[in-house]
């Protein structure tokens, strides 16, 4: 009886939960294989590639109509699943370097925090949303500081933690107006009451309805809420900032989206504003800071910031268009933004060997292949053809053009034409220089594998991008 009562209910959350178990399976293996220290990701890899597979299949509402799995869930799950699988295989031989102990924490945090992105994705009530953002996040924030050595590891993660903890608290607040005014914290259930009732004249409303976009701007580094990011991408290990830029990025966007087109749907002009305002100054922010940047983990962070703006423009329209360029430029970011950072692994030995731009004075001459490797990623965050960059774009301009957004389309071409700069920059220095230092790469097969895998996707996606852009079409909640 009471497993006949059970299942229906959890059948949804099958690949949630046997992610959960995999990441107790990883601590337990790191118990039992102590020694063999290729044990733990192996047992990682498997498992997430079984969810990855799970998530394709997966659907149905359970818990009451509190957690919905559809196409537009499924496909932010699985940019979380192929982020968590190429960080992985990215911190393998770099755990040795940087001397990390403690693997088995190291690789069971990334697949908690994979779990709170996935719960994150699908949930369509503000107090599930929640949960899965704090389990996510309070994963990210001890990942930061895994390097307890490093003073930069601890600092970022004390920063991250404490402004993360100040958005939490937005969002609670945020939701405890909602549910003041609406008396439910169901999305379907407050855009009910948002099309009965004149909500948008009530002070209180809006006020909570601000203070929601404002908690998942700061997740996906939003400017002005950005003050985070650059400190804790260049503290915290590179394989973790590469994990952070896309995993948690991806899922904020994805509640962000339902919430705003499953929850405020009436209120699109209202909130429509504000994103309007937030994207332009993102765009801004994240492009010039960039521009004066010395460390590229730095000038990276600040461009995460930039590309989120370009994101938020694709949630202006509150389309179907709109939100489906968005996400196929976050897949398209995932290929292009792992790959750099795999680069940057490459370089990377004990110390700081690989992150100032200095290092890669004459690389072209000296390492050509990983040269080559890093243009393509440059040239595709830049946005230049044939690239999935520039593919990522086009949809994301075309979508806000359609709808009506000319001038904010005109200052994002503007400020990724700045974004050449420093883009450029690298590949100048790679090539125009000469190499100042003998650097010595750090090559493994799993490194290589993650280069090639984001290569192909680059280049693919810019090549053939019908493919990807007909199943976000399709993806669109559930459509």
């Amino acid at each position: 009886m009471v497993t006949g009562f059970s299942l229906p209910i959890i059948a949804p959350l099958g690949p949630e939960i046997f992610l959960a178990v995999i990441g107790c399976a990883v601590l337990l293996a790191d118990i039992i294989w102590k020694e063999q220290r290729y044990v733990v990701p192996i047992v990682a890899m498997a498992g997430t590639a079984v969810v990855l597979l799970m998530v394709t299949k997966a659907s149905g509402v359970s818990f009451n109509g509190m957690y919905t799995v559809d196409g537009f869930g499924a496909f932010f799950k699985i940019i979380c699943l192929l982020g968590l699988m190429l960080a992985v295989l990215m911190s393998l031989r770099h755990l040795d370097i940087m001397g990390v102990q403690r693997v088995g924490e190291y690789y069971s945090l990334m697949i908690f925090s994979c779990v709170g992105m996935m719960i994150m994705a699908s949930a369509t009530d503000l107090m599930v949303l929640y949960l899965g953002l704090e389990l996510m996040a309070l994963s990210v924030y001890c990942l930061v500081g895994i390097l307890k050595s490093d003073p930069r590891a601890s600092e970022a993660a004390v920063k991250y933690l404490l402004l993360g903890a100040f958005a939490s608290c937005l969002l609670l607040f945020g939701m405890s107006y909602l549910y003041g005014t609406t008396g439910t914290t169901d999305m379907n259930a407050i855009s009910k009451a948002m099309a009965e009732g004149k909500l948008t004249s009530n002070s209180a409303f809006m006020l909570g309805l601000g203070l929601v976009v404002i908690a998942f701007c700061f997740k996906v580094a939003a400017a002005p809420f950005h003050m985070w990011t650059p400190d804790a991408y260049e503290g915290a290990m590179t394989p973790v900032t590469a994990f952070m830029s896309v995993g948690p990025k991806a899922a904020g966007f994805a509640a962000l989206g339902r919430v705003l087109m499953q929850a405020f749907p009436n209120a699109h002009s209202e909130w429509m504003t504000a994103l309007l305002i937030m994207a332009f100054l993102t765009m801004a922010i994240g492009n010039i800071t960039a521009l004066c940047q010395t460390s590229i983990k730095r000038m990276l962070a600040y461009s995460s910031i930039a590309h989120a703006g370009y994101v938020l423009i694709g949630f202006l329209p509150g389309n179907a268009e709109g939100a489906s360029a968005a996400m196929n430029y976050l897949f398209i970011y995932l290929f292009m933004n792992m790959g750099a950072f795999a680069v940057i692994v490459l370089l990377q030995h004990k110390g700081l060997v690989g992150e100032s731009l200095d290092d890669y004075k004459g690389l072209a001459k000296s390492h050509p292949v990983a040269a080559g490797l890093m243009l393509v990623f440059m040239f595709s965050l830049t946005g230049i053809p044939p690239t999935a960059g520039f593919i990522g774009k086009f949809n994301l301009f075309m979508a806000a053009l359609h709808a009506g957004y000319t001038w904010i389309v005109i200052f994002a071409v503007l400020f990724s034409a700045i974004s050449a700069y420093f883009y450029l920059r690298v590949i100048m220095l790679m090539y125009m220089y000469e190499p100042e230092r003998d650097m010595q790469l750090a090559p493994s097969g799993p490194l290589s594998a993650v280069l090639a895998i984001a290569l192909t996707g680059v280049i693919l996606l810019g090549c053939y991008p019908n493919g990807i852009l007909s199943l976000t079409a399709k993806a669109i909640l559930g459509q």
